[in-house]
């Protein structure tokens, strides 16, 4: 009998590997295909679009060159998603964990009201709320700026709502002997919590950066100059009814994965920890 389930398990495992591998095959072919056609020539391009074909004699740098030659703006919208996405990341986890904090471990007067709001906020659409959002971004004074980007969004219903639910499976001891000991509230929150919250800060890291760097709909309302576009919007303009750039195109898409990617290669020792943790608790 125990060589049999030996047998199952093991065919089962061997399943398993096989579906996964195709499954990982599935998600990582059109980056390969991505990265193989921004070393070919345009005309290559629009004759049999994009494929596998590896063909040295038509293999060159010159997609990537015409991105930081001539005319280019392509390094200074790469600075500018930068920035906002590195000040956007840093900002929504600073004080959307504040919130999520406060809502689960504070006891005040309509607590449970401020969190069921928060959950509703998780379901307007974006759509919903962009014309009082730009409204208001002209009264502040924040178009065509950095910060007419960001703080529209800086805190996130989203990130307080996993903050909450994984701060609520913290031990409260902390939070006693560090009142004990005289710690004051911001100094409890920042040198006992936010240590013990790291898998929730890792995980929305990822997130949140991805979603400023991907963010293409509130970023085309805000910018008007051509010098303060970020990396989707500024690909974006090599598409014209006038002629395509595809080949410059698809050279700028392949460099725009690599911040994303070196971010979630940063954080993804707590990535599963945090998402699971902060999905279960509370």
């Amino acid at each position: 009998m125990e060589t049999i389930e030996k047998r199952k398990w093991s065919v089962n495992s061997v399943l398993l590997v096989l579906l996964f591998t195709l499954f990982g095959a599935f998600a990582v072919f059109p980056i390969v295909t991505l990265i193989i056609a921004s070393f070919k020539p345009a005309q290559e391009l629009m004759r049999f679009g994009l494929n596998l074909k590896i063909d040295p004699a038509l293999f060159s740098f010159k997609n990537y060159a015409y991105l930081f030659t001539g005319e280019s703006l392509y390094l200074t919208w790469y600075w500018n998603s930068l920035l906002i996405s590195a000040v956007f990341t840093v900002l929504c986890l600073l004080l959307s964990s504040m919130v999520g904090y406060g809502l689960a471990v504070y006891q005040f007067r309509f607590r449970n009201l401020v969190f069921v709001l928060v959950l509703v906020m998780t379901m307007i659409p974006i759509e919903i709320i962009i014309l009082p959002l730009y409204k208001l971004s002209i009264t502040l004074n924040l178009i065509n700026s950095m910060w007419g980007i960001i703080l529209p969004f800086v805190v996130a219903p989203l990130p307080i709502f996993f903050f909450r639910q994984y701060a609520s499976g913290l031990p409260r001891d902390f939070l006693d002997a560090a009142r004990v000991d005289g710690c004051t509230e911001l100094g409890t929150f920042f040198r006992i919590m936010m240590p013990l919250m790291a898998p929730a800060f890792s995980s929305m890291a990822i997130l949140q950066a991805l979603f400023s760097w991907n963010n293409f709909l509130w970023p085309l309302i805000v910018l008007r100059t051509n010098e303060q576009l970020t990396i989707p919007i500024g690909l974006a303009t090599l598409l014209t009814p006038y002629g395509n750039n595809f080949d410059m195109l698809i050279a700028g898409a392949v460099l725009a994965i690599l911040p994303i990617l070196a971010v979630f290669l940063f954080f993804q020792k707590y990535f599963i920890e945090g998402m699971t943790a902060g999905g279960v608790k509370g």
